[in-house]
């Protein structure tokens, strides 16, 4: 059995992306690729990798019914860059031990330094997505957001969180 093949146009179709970027993930190592040619060609595995999640389920018996995915966004107030750093330490951590039981899982995390906010965007099956957003929970309580060289606490720290 082969292994289905996408082109540059297809990856960007499939991921919502400009062919540019893929081919700037191409040279940039962050997608993996086969030249054919004057063209490159990524195999499915190599999508997965980078999404982070199995490619769409192909028409046919069992195409994903009941499967459920969710999105979540933390976003923390009053974080200074270097509690940020420990947060998303701890998260990622966290994340990438693997334990395997709840899909597929996707992690980000963006710092606002002007406006000392901390945004967590979480991706993937809803077991897994709980498990982070009490991982979370566990490392906010855990006294993380002592930010003893930016002279700010947790005192304003709020969150909140959106599903799809």
């Amino acid at each position: 059995m082969e292994e289905r093949m996408y082109s540059v146009e297809e990856v960007a179709d499939l991921l919502g992306l400009h062919v540019r970027t893929v081919r700037g993930y191409i040279r940039a190592g962050r997608l993996d690729a086969v030249r054919i040619g004057k063209q490159y060609r990524i195999p499915a595995a190599a999508l997965e990798a980078l999404t982070g999640r199995p490619r769409p389920a192909q028409d046919g018996p069992g195409g994903g019914a009941g499967r459920a995915e969710a999105s979540s966004i933390v976003q923390i107030d009053g974080v200074g860059r270097a509690a940020a750093d420990r947060i998303a330490t701890f998260v990622l951590a966290g994340v990438n031990t693997g334990r395997g039981d709840g899909g597929a899982l996707r992690v980000q995390t963006v710092h606002d330094e002007e406006r000392r906010r901390m945004k967590i965007v979480i991706l993937g099956g809803v077991p897994a997505t709980a498990e982070v957003l009490r991982l979370i929970e566990a490392v906010l309580d855990g006294g993380v957001l002592d930010d003893r060289g930016s002279g700010g606490g947790a005192a304003g720290a709020g969150r909140e969180a959106g599903g799809a």
